[in-house]
């Protein structure tokens, strides 16, 4: 392993205990090979604006672990079933995947080199529990609806929930992880949304505002 890998671990692991994560050896392994994949693609087909190592870790790999102690009851509910639309690299949707392995995850985008990328990663990093999905997020027809659906700045809340409302199983709730919140943006929720909370979520090593949105139907 070159210096700069060996950075990036020890930066992941710090992230994490500041982050009071503990998981198995096989999942720190999955996480650092799903590193290792995502800088090599991005070389050669620009997934990211990121381009460092440590740089995706703090940006990508921590940002998407930074929301798994407020979401570990619903990602360890028995028959949890996942959607992570605009999926991108697979942020947050792989990750997830890797830390609750128990989890049904669906992986949504419609650019075809990011779905490319992430059916190599599922299969590299031999995610059982995950399927990609090369679809629009409108024109997806799952087997079963979905208990959560997850976005990561993937379009505004109103639009991200009107999108998705017809994936969302009875009882479900959506998950979107964003930045800072604009007063206009939360106003053009719609009415038959019911926004649960807004929680601050710290992100180790990155100081910038990001934000964790519950959501649930009226």
């Amino acid at each position: 392993m070159s210096l700069e890998r060996d950075r990036s671990h020890a930066q992941m692991i710090d992230g994490l205990e500041r982050l009071s994560l503990s998981l198995p050896d096989e999942a720190l392994l999955q996480l650092r090979q799903y590193l290792d994949e995502l800088e090599k693609w991005n070389a050669a087909y620009n997934l990211t604006a990121v381009r460092d190592r440590a740089g995706m870790v703090t940006r990508h790999l921590l940002d998407a672990l930074a929301i798994v102690p407020p979401l570990q009851p619903l990602l360890a509910h028995p028959g949890a079933r996942l959607l992570d639309v605009g999926s991108g690299a697979g942020l947050p949707g792989l990750v997830l995947a890797i830390v609750a392995p128990t989890l049904e995850v669906t992986v949504l985008d419609s650019n075809g080199k990011k779905a490319r990328f992430l059916r190599h990663a599922a299969r590299t990093l031999k995610l059982a529990n995950v399927t990609v999905a090369e679809a629009r997020v409108e024109a997806w027809m799952p087997p079963a609806p979905y208990s959560l659906i997850t976005s990561r700045a993937f379009a505004a809340l109103g639009e991200f929930f009107t999108s998705t409302a017809a994936l969302l199983a009875p009882g479900g709730q959506w998950v979107a992880m964003k930045g800072k919140l604009a007063d206009r943006e939360l106003a053009d929720v719609p009415a038959s949304i019911h926004i649960r909370e807004s929680m601050r979520v710290q992100v180790p090593g990155l100081d910038e505002v990001r934000h964790l949105i519950f959501a649930i139907p009226t």
